[in-house]
This record gives structure tokens, C-alpha cells and sequence, in this order.
């Protein structure tokens, strides 16, 4: 027999901590999308004929890293440049996962493939947004981690 703990009935209102992981997801947005937004314009600007498959996984790897890269910078006015880089490794990968893949998906759906659009790339943001801050918050919230 499973005995599941019981969650606390106001673990989803802690307004604080809404905004820290809104604010953290922010930051991992501006990341992710530098990378994955710069990988996709590359492949569309220089018609290189990879499959898409390729070029949406190369643009969540590109995008993983620019926000580890990113992360490293800000924690780095903080601490030094290795424990900034160390902690930016070991940030949520599920986090930033989770909004690349969505980000990605969401391009396909609306454009056929991997294509950046004026109209698209508000509705890739904000479910690269919306896709992780529940987790990010969650973390916050139980385990008292945050991404940035």
C-alpha cells in the first residue's frame, strides 16, 4: 500500500514566491531563446536543407546552453566564475527542457516547420513561459530552489 503525504492546501498561493519563479523563468526564457531563436534564424536565413527534427534539436541544445551561459554571467557578479558556472550547470535541465521543447513545438505546429515569424514568436515565448513556471514554482515552494 502507497501512502501519499499530504500536500499543504495553500502550497499553489505563496504570491512571493509566484513572482520569484516568474521572475527566475524570465531570466531562463531570455536564455533559452537567444540560443534557440538564433539556431532556427540561422537554418531559415541560409536555406542549409537539415530536417527539421535536426534543426529543433540543435535549436534546444543551442538554447540549454545560452542559458547556462547567461546564468553563469549574472552569478558570476556574485561569486566567482567557476562555483557561477557550476551552479548554472546544475540549475533545472527539466525546466529549461520543457520550455524549449514547447517553444519548438508550438513554431511547427503554426508554421509547418522551423520558421521564425513576427506573429509566432510571442505565442513561442509565452508557452516557453507558461510550460515551466508551475515546476519552477514548485521547486521554490517544497524544495526551496530556485533557477536563478
Amino acid at each position: 500500500m502507497v501512502v501519499l503525504a499530504e500536500q499543504p492546501t495553500n502550497q499553489w498561493k505563496s504570491l512571493p514566491n509566484w513572482k520569484r519563479a516568474s521572475y527566475n523563468t524570465v531570466w531562463c526564457l531570455i536564455g533559452c531563446s537567444i540560443g534557440d531563436f538564433g539556431t532556427i534564424f540561422f537554418f531559415q536565413m541560409t536555406s542549409i536543407p537539415w530536417p527539421t527534427i535536426l534543426i529543433m534539436t540543435l535549436a534546444v541544445v543551442n538554447g540549454i546552453l545560452t542559458s547556462i551561459a547567461l546564468e553563469t554571467v549574472i552569478l558570476s557578479r556574485q561569486m566567482q566564475l567557476t562555483p557561477a558556472l557550476k551552479t548554472a550547470c546544475g540549475m533545472s535541465l527539466i525546466s529549461m527542457v520543457s520550455m524549449e521543447i514547447v517553444m519548438n513545438a508550438v513554431d511547427v505546429l503554426l508554421t509547418g516547420g522551423a520558421k521564425l515569424t513576427i506573429w509566432v514568436i510571442p505565442i513561442m515565448l509565452l508557452a516557453g513561459f507558461l510550460t515551466p513556471l508551475p515546476y519552477n514554482y514548485w521547486r521554490l515552494q517544497v524544495h526551496g530552489k530556485s533557477c536563478h
